[in-house]
């Protein structure tokens, strides 16, 4: 099953990274976090990408194509005109990098990749989210439900801690950024089956219209993640999931 991931919107909630680099290239723990996502996803045995490229998606195409070099030790040796690999640490990925152009939103993307996924299931996804969501269990879900999109559920952390207060007015503790009063949000990682492709005409958000019509026909379910979910949106998530890398704290990291 090919995993497509959405790498191509300008970032502009981060602009103070991407205006140098596509958000999905702003590194967390010095590695890009559209290799975090695509290490989630090889760790369940999913290893051939498309990627859809917009903005910037020059970088995504010039890292890929000396990954090779940069994950492997090598010697050159410039007078011979020879180079010699000595250890290959590269993961086993068939990566297809699409440029689906600068204006084009997440629906249309997708259809422009659609050439590329065989009229197959896919999965598909954000490159700017991380999480410890097991996508055997969403897989298993999605063909349970039978429905032409399942997305995943997730309940996002609070910004800010909160308050316990007794009737009395005194403060009975503090709770630390709780979970969202039980307003799901979308944390991408979806299955599609290639029949949802149908409700994208135009040049559209992929959240609006195809969805939306979608879920009118009810042909979308939701796959209640309990984990972790990390959207990354602004320096200040940036600033986060590096903490949380540095401290060996990073829940997403399901790989070894």
């Amino acid at each position: 099953m090919k995993v497509v991931i959405l790498a191509g919107g300008y970032g502009t909630r981060i602009s103070e990274e991407s205006h140098l680099k596509p958000k999905p290239m702003i590194e967390i723990g010095n590695m890009p976090i559209l290799l975090h996502i695509m290490k989630i996803y090889s760790h369940y045995g999913f290893n051939d990408f498309v990627i859809c490229l917009g903005y910037k998606g020059y970088l995504i195409k010039e890292y890929f194509a000396h990954y090779f070099l940069h994950k492997s030790d090598i010697t050159f040796d410039f007078e011979n005109d020879k180079q010699t690999i000595h250890s290959n640490n590269v993961e086993p990925w068939k990566v297809t990098l699409v440029d689906t152009g600068l204006g084009t939103l997440t629906g249309s993307r997708i259809k422009k990749v659609e050439k590329y996924l065989n009229n197959e299931t896919f999965m598909l996804t954000y490159g700017d989210g991380v999480s410890d969501i097991n996508i055997l269990e969403l897989i298993k879900q999605h063909k349970e439900d039978k429905k032409l999109l399942t997305l995943t559920a997730s309940l996002p952390s609070g910004r800010f801690g909160s308050l316990d207060i007794n009737a009395d007015n005194s403060l009975n503790g503090f709770i630390e950024k709780p979970k969202g009063d039980n307003n799901y949000i979308n944390a991408g990682f979806m299955v599609v089956e290639p029949e949802f492709l149908k409700y994208i005409q135009s040049n559209v958000m992929l959240e609006n219209e195809p969805i939306e019509q979608a879920t009118s026909e009810n042909e979308v379910s939701a796959y209640k993640h309990k984990g972790c979910f990390y959207p990354m949106d602004t320096i200040r998530d940036m600033t986060k999931l590096n903490e949380m890398w540095d401290k060996g704290e990073a829940l997403w990291k399901i790989w070894t």
